[in-house]
């Protein structure tokens, strides 16, 4: 599945540091999210959506 993840998440000028520590999770979480090595669960992707005030479906795509 690939995401845009990694590009939103330099916009907001995060780290991946800060954006682990937002969702709970490791920053090695963050990473393998970022470079599509691992698929988020349906909770941790609406977390995501909620931190990045979007959509799941504009964070993720087949």
């Amino acid at each position: 599945m690939q995401n845009s993840l990694m590009v939103r998440r330099q916009e907001r000028g995060w780290s991946q540091q800060f954006l682990a520590e937002q969702l709970g999770v490791s920053r090695q979480t963050v990473i393998s999210i970022e470079k599509g090595r691992f698929d988020p669960s349906l909770p941790l992707a609406f977390r995501l959506a909620e931190v990045f005030g979007c959509r799941i479906e504009d964070l993720f795509s087949p």
